[in-house]
């Protein structure tokens, strides 16, 4: 059975939920923001009103699937992420290391300079906020939380950090291991 599963994901005060049985769609709203998931037909998700919890579960016939048990888990997974994302929000930051490399934002349009002859432009998709601080700090932000890592690792796939310098696009909490390179002489 799944451990994940059978856990209610508790829904505070100020979050809207919505639940449309017919398309398997949930929506949640809150001072974030809102978000919608279309989930597995082999799960079904209830909304206990008077506990304030989204209850997930699988028919008593699927237990022994290993297939539908992970679904039960990833929909759980990914309700208790959509509430925390519309009450907290996610964020993710980034540093620029390098002489000269910087970013800006014009627009809805994040510009990096980063070594290449010509500037990278990346377009921030919609429901993301990004900052940029000093050129080279970028945080993103946002209530979606597989939006906001994908367009990090987009930002970082276009200068990965080199372990002989240490320059390029690296997470905050990133720890680069260094290489010594190649030593001259005796």
């Amino acid at each position: 059975m799944s451990r994940i599963g059978k856990k209610p994901v508790p829904v505070p005060a100020g979050v809207k939920v919505a639940i449309d049985a017919a398309t398997r769609k949930i929506d949640l709203s809150g001072p974030k923001g809102s978000l919608s998931l279309v989930h597995r037909p082999e799960v079904s998700v209830a909304f206990d009103e008077a506990q304030k919890r989204l209850v997930c579960s699988i028919p008593e016939r699927s237990m022994e699937d290993g297939q539908v048990r992970a679904y039960w888990g990833l929909t759980r997974a990914l309700l208790d992420n959509m509430v925390e994302g519309v009450t907290k929000g996610y964020e993710r930051k980034l540093d620029i290391v390098g002489v000269g490399w910087q970013a800006k934002l014009q627009g809805k349009n994040l510009i990096l300079n980063v070594g290449y002859a010509d500037p990278v432009t990346l377009a921030v998709p919609d429901g993301l906020k990004v900052e940029v601080s000093n050129g080279i700090q970028i945080a993103i932000s946002g209530p979606d939380r597989q939006l906001v890592g994908q367009f990090a690792a987009a930002v970082r796939s276009k200068r990965k950090p080199e372990p002989y310098n240490g320059k390029g696009i690296k997470y905050n909490d990133e720890v680069i291991q260094r290489k010594q390179g190649k030593a001259f002489g005796s």
